[in-house]
């Protein structure tokens, strides 16, 4: 039997990624603690392991494909195949960035201010290029965690990855500059990419995860109008295309159903309702394929 080893990331994006595979319609099994969870596609192997190593395995083929964010892709300098961006982390559906941070009370204020000065960083390959490609000379150090209280006692900044950048300010640290956005990519080595059986394989987990990603914050709206308020109605509805309507049995009335942001759905209930609109059902998805 043809087998696909992918690789997921352990740590703070594993609940969410296994989450996201369960919405896409592959259920994995295995505690917190698991490096080889089961999953119920007899074509599908899961390993779990650090997304700082992920794209490396990827790329010398000890995994078919992997999930991890660009910038340890970046990191390692990898040569893999994208299949889909997943803009998801562990908050929010924002990209995550990597930030140059100081006290502050600092006067590093840029880059450059960073000439003979050391950093603490886990990511140190990003930030070495990051200060080649500016020309500026410093020590850099790598950092196993807590790197926020390093500074200023023993390093004279740190470079960090935030969503929000809330725990630099509790720590009264400011962010000077942005070093690079990252987001999450589920990715192939080239290899699995020339196989034709792994390429269609991969392509349709990736289309999968994408419609399940895009079907996160989206719920499909349905309910009934009579003719007369058809107009009204249909003006009070965002959609991601027009809405489908359908004539109902009962002469001179409709059936609207459309997919429309859950945000919204609290503030157009109302109205719909106040416009004639009866029957209203909100129902959550799972997947949404453009």
């Amino acid at each position: 039997m043809n087998k696909l080893v992918i690789g997921l990331p352990k740590g703070s994006l594993q609940e969410t990624t296994y989450a996201l595979f369960k919405k896409a319609g592959f259920s994995i099994k295995g505690g917190s603690r698991s490096y080889f969870p089961s999953i119920d596609d007899d074509e599908i192997e899961i390993r779990v392991m650090r997304a700082q190593e992920m794209s490396r395995y990827v790329e010398h083929g000890m995994l078919d494909a992997g999930i991890a964010g660009l910038d340890w892709i970046e990191a390692n300098g990898s040569d893999v195949v994208n299949l889909c961006d997943m803009v998801y982390s562990k908050q929010s559906k924002r990209p995550v960035r990597w930030v140059l941070a100081v006290p502050n009370d600092s006067p590093i204020s840029s880059v450059k201010d960073l000439e003979g000065k050391k950093i603490a960083t886990e990511g140190v390959g990003i930030v070495e290029r990051w200060l080649e490609k500016n020309g500026v000379k410093a020590e850099v150090e790598f950092s196993w965690g807590a790197t926020e209280v390093k500074v200023p006692d023993f390093v004279d900044a740190i470079v960090d990855i935030t969503e929000t950048g809330s725990s630099l300010k509790a720590n009264n640290l400011k962010i000077v500059e942005t070093l690079m956005e990252s987001y999450t990519k589920f990715f192939c080595s080239q290899d699995a990419w020339a196989d034709e059986w792994k390429k269609e394989k991969l392509q349709k987990i990736a289309l999968l995860l994408k419609a399940a990603l895009d079907a996160d914050d989206k719920v499909l709206l349905k309910l009934n109008v009579e003719a007369f308020n058809l107009e009204k109605v249909k003006g009070l509805l965002p959609a991601l295309h027009s809405p489908t309507i359908n004539s109902l049995t009962d002469e001179g009335w409709y059936a609207i159903e459309t997919v429309v942001d859950e945000s919204v759905v609290r503030e157009i209930i109302p109205d719909l309702k106040a416009n004639g609109a009866e029957g209203i059902i909100e129902i959550s998805l799972n997947k949404v394929v453009a």
